[in-house]
């Protein structure tokens, strides 16, 4: 981490999990744990029914509340879909956008990536822009290029202005809910390659105060090792994030 010239963020993604109730409960345990932890911006994505007693209960704490998806029109005939206005208007200050999930399991393109990119930045809100290959990807020596393109192709059109407001979290797709994590030598390797095509496509200078997490089963455990890294500026969390006392020990990590 390089917390000089960019800012740290730990964020937790809870994906379907965790009702109000739930979550309310959560926040009060994990408050304490987290407070006055200031090296780093501390943000929960959590389910569209939660966002709101989530907010609620981290009132007066250094946490803050995101979403886990966004859709790129304001309003219309999307049955089942929540707007950047909608979520701008309750106070939502972050949002996931492209989890591998909804590439994977909802045919999330890079296409309607970008334009859930544009739709939250227009409404004012951060955006974690997720990105990374599969196994297959890895294995076949083509990583450089995978995460190339999908950062120059979800990042199209968006301004040098607007990029202050992007957090780009590194996902290898192998590595997510599997268990296995990337090694600190391929996570800062390929954090780099990002940072390097961002370079090329906004400067290098701007390109260095790019927050970019690594997000591939990130926990208690190996996160010294992975925020060691230079290039490597928080995580994005998945299964730590519903535990306590994991999550605290993923934010001292970055203190």
């Amino acid at each position: 981490m390089k917390p000089e010239m960019r800012r740290t963020v730990i964020a937790g993604n809870w994906k379907m999990n965790f009702t109000p109730k739930e979550a309310k409960k959560f926040i009060k345990e994990v408050a304490p744990l987290v407070a006055g932890k200031d090296n780093c911006d501390i943000v929960f994505c959590a389910p569209y029914v939660t966002i709101d007693a989530a907010m609620k209960a981290a009132k007066g704490t250094n946490i803050h509340i995101g979403a886990e998806n966004v859709h790129f029109e304001d309003h219309g005939a999307f049955t089942g879909e929540v707007s950047a206005r909608m979520l701008k208007e309750i106070g939502v200050e972050y949002v996931i956008v492209g989890h591998s999930e909804r590439r994977q399991y909802f045919a999330e393109t890079d296409t309607t990536v970008n334009l859930r990119t544009k739709a939250a930045l227009a409404a004012g809100m951060k955006v974690i822009l997720c990105l990374g290959e599969v196994k297959e990807q890895r294995l076949s020596g083509i990583t450089d290029e995978v995460v190339g393109m999908q950062t120059k192709l979800d990042l199209a059109g968006i301004s040098e202005e607007d990029l202050k407001n992007v957090i780009i979290a590194y996902e290898p797709v192998w590595a997510i809910g599997t268990g296995l994590t990337a090694t600190p030598e391929q996570a800062e390797e390929t954090c780099g390659v990002i940072r390097k095509v961002l370079a090329g496509m906004y400067g290098k200078k701007v390109a260095e105060t790019v927050t970019i997490q690594y997000g591939g089963s990130m926990n208690d455990k190996n996160a010294a090792e992975l925020l060691a890294k230079p290039n490597v500026d928080g995580g994005l969390i998945g299964g730590a994030s519903l535990v306590a006392e994991k999550f605290a020990a993923i934010v001292n990590a970055a203190q």
